[in-house]
């Protein structure tokens, strides 16, 4: 990383940024620095508008002292290969989890997606999760039934009966679709309400408006989620047996 950790005076200068208006991009190239770092470290202390240089330097040191306080994770809780370097991992993982944040994904959800998608496996029990990311089960628990509702993990059965979370290739087809799906239903009440509220008035103008662009959005979605599932996964399967072209 150019530059070493983030210092005060670096704060400083994102908390101006933020405060112009600036893209986490844009601040990244003032400071010479990548821009998953800049992101990173506003979504962890408070997000765009309510970050606080002064604030944020303090709360990185209060972790840092934790993690040289806290007791080693379980090295069985999640094992990996030979030869990785753990604190890169551990930096990607945060990064990963930042950049689920943004998107509109709590914490919590947002860190059992980072550690799955870290394990070469793409799968964990529910006291693993909970061993690696220092949780309690029920913590777990939330995540992972809020992570099926959008479709963005399932379960399996693994040894001993044990339920296992898995994410894998069709994961995001599976969450796409699941979203187009959401997007159908507001469609149809927009709809709905375009009666109640009586055609021709502008609420119900309003409402049409938005369920004719969101019925479209929501078919283009659907589509480019099958076609994309189709051309990959072909070319994928092709590859692994040999007979792709080269």
């Amino acid at each position: 990383m150019p530059g070493g950790r983030l210092t005060q005076q670096d704060r400083q200068q994102i908390a101006l940024g933020l405060a112009d208006g600036l893209a986490y991009a844009e601040i990244a190239r003032r400071l010479d620095r990548p821009t998953s770092t800049i992101t990173r470290e506003v979504m962890r202390n408070g997000g765009p508008a309510g970050y606080r240089a002064d604030l944020a330097h303090r709360a990185t040191e209060r972790r840092a002292h934790r993690r040289r306080q806290a007791a080693p994770r379980d090295p069985e809780a999640v094992p990996q290969v030979a030869g990785r370097d753990p604190e890169a991992v551990r930096e990607f993982e945060e990064t990963f989890t930042t950049v689920f944040m943004a998107a509109g994904t709590p914490k919590m959800m947002s860190r059992v997606m980072a550690c799955l998608y870290t394990t070469d496996s793409g799968s964990l029990t529910a006291p693993e999760l909970a061993r690696h990311l220092q949780v309690s089960p029920a913590s777990v628990s939330k995540a992972i039934t809020f992570l099926e509702e959008q479709g963005l993990v399932r379960r399996e059965r693994g040894e001993n009966r044990r339920e296992r979370y898995v994410v894998d290739d069709d994961v995001w087809y599976q969450s796409l679709i699941a979203s187009a799906q959401a997007l159908v239903q507001v469609t149809e009440a927009a709809r709905q309400g375009v009666t109640a509220l009586g055609p021709g008035t502008p609420a119900a103008a309003r409402l049409e408006a938005a369920a004719r662009f969101l019925d479209y959005v929501s078919e283009s979605l659907a589509r480019a989620a099958e076609q994309a599932r189709e051309v990959l996964y072909t070319t994928t399967a092709a590859t692994s047996d040999g007979t792709a072209s080269a």
